[in-house]
């Protein structure tokens, strides 16, 4: 068995946190992120996800399970661009993280690069790294894994200027079964999986794993729920 499949096999149909943290939150720093990890491993996780490179340092040094690494900047349009330079990558993958998801969405980065052809260069600078292609349509999920992706994550879905209508949807359930039904490889659930039912029907749906964020590591937005339901 090889290191990529001892990997994906320790997460199949298990709970992968999202420990992330931006400005304003108090817990916008490595040691905090890093103390969000150990809660999770405390919780039963199988994984963890995170963003930055001194956090993604602070993670792995925390807790020993698979790491999934990423960092965030913004296309023209304002949207979130996943991982989008290959100086990122490549300070990712010098950390030793496990896996590295990237944008492989069809918008333009690092010199007109669409996702999947911005994959295809990551496989041939990297060949032995994990790489996540994070989409936000099937189109995109299979071009990625016809670039090199070794899993795709519905991360993206309604995060895009295309699909922004399905935000307010609850989770992607159809964009996951599509890829489940059409790829080879794992399919991560992520995006809006804020109760242990939604997870638990991502898994009934064909996940491969779950990427559960906000309703655990972000407490601000979890309040931000009970305050809105009170006042209707």
């Amino acid at each position: 068995m090889t290191r990529s499949d001892n990997i994906f096999q320790s997460l199949k149909g298990r709970l992968v946190v999202s420990c992330q943290a931006e400005p304003p939150s108090p817990f916008d720093s490595p040691e905090r992120v890093a103390d969000f990890a150990r809660c999770a491993v405390m919780g039963g996780a199988a994984g963890i996800r995170t963003c930055g490179i001194e956090k993604a340092r602070a993670v792995l040094s925390a807790v020993d399970l698979p790491v999934i690494a990423l960092t965030k900047s913004s296309f023209p349009d304002g949207t979130v661009c996943i991982t989008g330079t290959i100086d990122d990558v490549d300070a990712l993958v010098s950390l030793g993280v496990h896996v590295v998801a990237v944008d492989g969405t069809l918008r333009f980065r690092e010199g007109a690069l669409t996702g999947p052809e911005y994959i295809a260069r990551i496989r041939k600078r990297h060949p032995d790294q994990l790489l996540m292609a994070d989409i936000s349509t099937l189109e995109e999920a299979v071009l990625c894994r016809a670039a090199g992706a070794d899993c795709v994550s519905t991360t993206l879905a309604g995060y895009t200027p295309e699909t922004l209508s399905e935000a307010s949807e609850g989770p992607s359930l159809e964009l996951l079964r599509e890829c489940v039904r059409t790829l080879d490889c794992p399919v991560f659930a992520e995006g809006r999986y804020n109760t242990p039912a939604e997870a638990a029907g991502a898994v009934r749906n064909g996940a491969y794993a779950v990427v559960v964020g906000s309703a655990i590591t972000r407490p601000q937005v979890v309040t931000s729920w009970f305050v809105k339901a009170l006042e209707q």
